[in-house]
């Protein structure tokens, strides 16, 4: 197998507490996410007589680079299974940056999962997980991309189902989230905490009332501070009768979550012109 075409998915962040800050500067997490099939497409490629690896992606506000997450996420299993074959990897990027939606996790992820079944490795996804855990917090989530509660630094991973067919309108903001901005903010206030242990029984029951009283994400007050148009979204779209709205990880990203599709059409057509506006739904 010389080359392998996949799709990258993103994520949002159903809820969000941050439980402790380590001594290494890492945030200890417990959250629920949920993979939605708004997606990158990803080509690697094997490269015969190379010395190097390559990630080129399309999204010119990114630029051309060499090196990215998908870079390490090969080089880390080269280290394991110490082989010395080299890739090309192409990204083509429709998961907006800088927004919450853990596009470059995502293609680490998607990368580890592509090299293994390209060389034949036989690593296994807890195997997979192990060695994503240091490379960034949201790599474990996308071995496996299902719905689930997500602790520790990203790497205790505990399945959970959905039971209502859910649409996601995502909206953003011209200015990105910088992830270690929006932490070092987060530091020195405090912030809000609440029961995902209800948020988890809400979505296996299907309880919208349930859902829209413990949405929560920690980290949306440190984002709006940091961007102060995420308010602005999340008014507008608390305006037009959307009830479960907040922003995704770090941001800068908002989401709005509904059973009612054509309700997010017509929210959708609003405000195509204004932001950067994704109509999706949540896999399963």
């Amino acid at each position: 197998m010389k080359s392998l075409h996949v799709r990258s998915f993103a994520k949002i962040n159903i809820s969000l507490n941050i439980t402790k800050k380590r001594d290494d500067g890492f945030h200890e997490l417990d959250s629920v996410m949920l993979p939605i099939a708004l997606h990158d497409s990803l080509v690697i490629s094997k490269l015969s007589n190379a010395t190097d690896n390559f990630v080129t992606v399309d999204d010119f506000s990114i630029g051309t680079f060499s090196y990215n997450l998908a870079t390490f996420a090969i080089e880390r299993l080269q280290s394991k299974y110490r082989f010395k074959d080299k890739f090309r990897i192409l990204i083509h990027k429709v998961i907006p940056i800088q927004a919450g939606l853990g596009g470059g996790s995502s293609n680490a992820a998607c990368t580890l999962k592509a090299v293994n079944a390209m060389l034949k490795l036989g690593a296994s996804d807890e195997e997979l997980i192990e060695l994503s855990k240091t490379l960034g917090c949201d790599i474990p989530f996308f071995i496996k991309c299902k719905p689930a509660r997500v602790q520790g630094v990203g790497e205790i991973l505990n399945p959970i189902t959905v039971k209502n067919n859910y649409y996601v309108l995502l909206v953003k903001p011209e200015i990105g989230c910088s992830t270690r901005e929006v932490y070092s903010i987060s530091d020195s206030m405090d912030l809000k905490v609440t029961n995902i242990d209800n948020v988890v029984k809400a979505l296996e029951n299907g309880d919208d009332e349930l859902l829209e009283a413990n949405i929560s994400n920690a980290l949306q007050e440190p984002a709006i501070k940091l961007v102060p148009a995420i308010q602005a979204i999340i008014d507008e779209l608390h305006s037009e009768g959307l009830k479960m709205v907040q922003v995704t990880g770090s941001g800068s990203a908002v989401f709005a979550l509904s059973t009612d599709k054509q309700l997010l059409k017509r929210v959708f057509k609003k405000l195509e012109d204004k932001y950067q506006v994704e109509l999706t739904k949540v896999m399963k």
